[in-house]
């Protein structure tokens, strides 16, 4: 089965919930505190996950420290685990700790433009020339909650738009959320195997968590598809 790595800083929220998701989808877990990472944390370790939450009451800005905690620990292993063929994946705070990783394109996640925490289902459409396995299970067309007061994506002028031509602005809000450039809501790299998205998937793996109880419209919440295409993704690699 493929391992996953949940790295918890202080103010993580969410590190049960995606751990649960991620076991429903055929993962082995592990909830590692931030002050227990090592260096040779990362040895047996298919994906690495940074669920979303306050990481240290996002002080100074959202995922900055658990940025420098992350660095400061690992120093380039992060990088050096993607380039053999590992995966990372980012919810919502860990979407915003790994753009400052400088794991994905560069841009920023700053304050909603109506300068309000947002806590809605959202409408998604699925990049078609995205290349990542986190979406290859999803539909053209699907919803999320997101939970987020500083989750607008930003870039320089024609920037985001060439992501999206690009197949590395993988996800897209439905319609204007929160200001994102190109109606972002999540970012590949080049590989597709590091991902990270506003939207929360670990929230939404069973039909019985939609706000309609009459939803039908897969066996399991799109999250669970989400997850489990990563999975996937990891045992088709090991078999080759």
């Amino acid at each position: 089965m493929p391992h996953a790595l949940l790295i918890k800083f202080p103010g993580t929220n969410c590190d049960q919930e995606t751990s649960r998701a991620l076991e429903q989808a055929g993962f082995t877990t592990e909830v590692l505190p931030v002050s227990a990472l090592a260096q040779d944390s990362l040895k047996k370790v298919n994906l690495v996950v940074f669920s979303g939450g306050f990481s240290y009451g996002d002080y100074v800005m959202s995922g900055r420290i658990a940025q420098l905690i992350t660095k400061s620990k690992l120093g380039d292993k992060l990088k050096t685990f993607v380039a053999k063929g590992g995966y990372v994946l980012g919810i919502c705070n860990g979407f915003q700790i790994l753009t400052q990783l400088d794991l994905l394109p560069k841009g920023s996640l700053i304050h909603n433009r109506s300068g309000k925490f947002i806590c809605r289902w959202v409408p998604l459409q699925k990049n078609a020339k995205s290349s990542s396995p986190y979406l290859k299970l999803l539909p053209e067309n699907f919803e999320l909650p997101i939970a987020h007061a500083e989750g607008r994506f930003m870039a320089e002028p024609g920037e985001a738009e060439q992501l999206v031509k690009d197949g590395l602005g993988a996800l897209l809000y439905g319609q204007d959320i929160n200001g994102s450039s190109a109606a972002i809501a999540g970012l590949q790299d080049d590989t597709g195997r590091v991902f990270g998205l506003m939207p929360h998937p670990e929230r939404f793996t069973s039909a019985e968590t939609h706000y309609d109880p009459d939803w039908t419209k897969a066996e399991h919440g799109w999250g669970y598809y989400l997850f489990k295409g990563v999975a996937e993704a990891i045992a088709a690699a090991k078999a080759a």
